[in-house]
């Protein structure tokens, strides 16, 4: 396993996190503790999860069987830098979601009692909340921070302005302020090269991809319909035909080098700017050991440009446009 630190902090985590979304809906707890061990048998200490995953009535759920898990013992919280989140709506009542400093305070203490923890390492905002201030929000994260519950602070799903405003607030407070962002981000939505990306390389920010093969369709899609073993559905079906030509270019591409598309995939968001770690999301262990190749695979510069040729980036706003 490769190590790095999360953007500009000392904070040493795997270059691969491992992402918690399907334990419950998708995934038994039995098969979820496995992949955990799996994870740091392999070297993969960078956990990542939210409050709501579990997902309706279940919201929680996936934080609980973490937590459960921890509660081994063996090393397993020790060992394991835990990232969950906040934002969403946890019940029906007022003040139930979102980030005003009375739900800051009351989800963090929900969420370590599920998760089995006194800390929890990197807390995430889940989204931007334009109604509550920065000035409520540093302050309750600060006060998060002091009592020892929290370590360290991201966001999730921020434009470029909102980390920029988010880190100016921060900095007349004296405050360490964000430490990642966790972007969508993959060869078929290169969005946050925009703004996202340089923001935060600007502010030394770790970048964190979720959906870095976009949900299934960098990951050998029209080989998997061919062999009958898939079929896409859905806003995906729609996603394929629109990128059709590109994707079965990009899977041309991987059989040439001798790779799985999917390892392309990763392999190419370890080579950006910014990016600390993606997020796999494996269902199965055999979905985890597969993302775990990706670290093997080195992508030239050639490879690297006929990528883009695919799949084309943008510039840094606004000569992306303007110029």
């Amino acid at each position: 396993m490769e190590f790095t630190h999360l953007g500009r902090t000392g904070l040493t985590v795997s270059r691969l996190c491992l992402g918690t979304m399907n334990f419950g809906p998708h995934t038994e707890e039995a098969d979820a503790h496995r992949i955990m061990d799996t994870a740091h048998e392999v070297g993969i200490n960078f956990f990542d999860t939210a409050n709501v995953y579990g997902w309706g009535e279940n919201k929680g759920r996936t934080e609980e069987i973490i937590g459960n898990w921890f509660a081994q013992g063996g090393g397993r919280r020790e060992k394991t830098v835990i990232a969950t989140k906040l934002y969403g709506d946890m019940g029906e009542w007022p003040n139930e979601g979102r980030l005003s400093a009375l739900n800051i305070r009351r989800a963090v203490d929900a969420s370590l009692r599920r998760l089995q923890t006194d800390h929890i390492d990197l807390y995430q905002m889940h989204h931007v909340d334009r109604a509550a201030p920065w000035e409520e929000i540093w302050q309750a994260m600060e006060v998060l921070t002091n009592q020892g519950k929290i370590i360290y602070v991201g966001s999730s799903n921020f434009a470029g302005w909102h980390i920029a405003q988010a880190q100016e607030a921060a900095r007349a407070r004296n405050f360490l302020g964000l430490t990642s962002e966790q972007s969508l981000y993959n060869l078929l939505e290169r969005s946050v090269e925009l703004e996202v990306a340089p923001a935060a390389q600007h502010y030394g920010l770790g970048l964190i991809p979720w959906s870095p093969l976009h949900g299934g369709l960098l990951g050998g899609v029209l080989r998997k319909e061919r062999e009958g073993v898939r079929r896409t559905e859905g806003r995906a079906a729609q996603t394929l035909e629109k990128h059709r030509d590109q994707i079965e270019a990009f899977e041309d591409l991987a059989d040439e080098l001798g790779h799985e598309p999917g390892d392309v995939a990763l392999a190419w968001l370890l080579t950006r700017p910014a990016v600390t770690a993606p997020i796999v999301g494996p269902r199965t262990l055999d979905q985890l050991r597969a993302a775990v190749r990706a670290l093997e695979v080195s992508l030239d510069q050639k490879t690297l440009d006929r990528l883009d040729e695919i799949f084309p980036g943008h510039r840094t706003a606004p000569e992306d446009y303007a110029w």
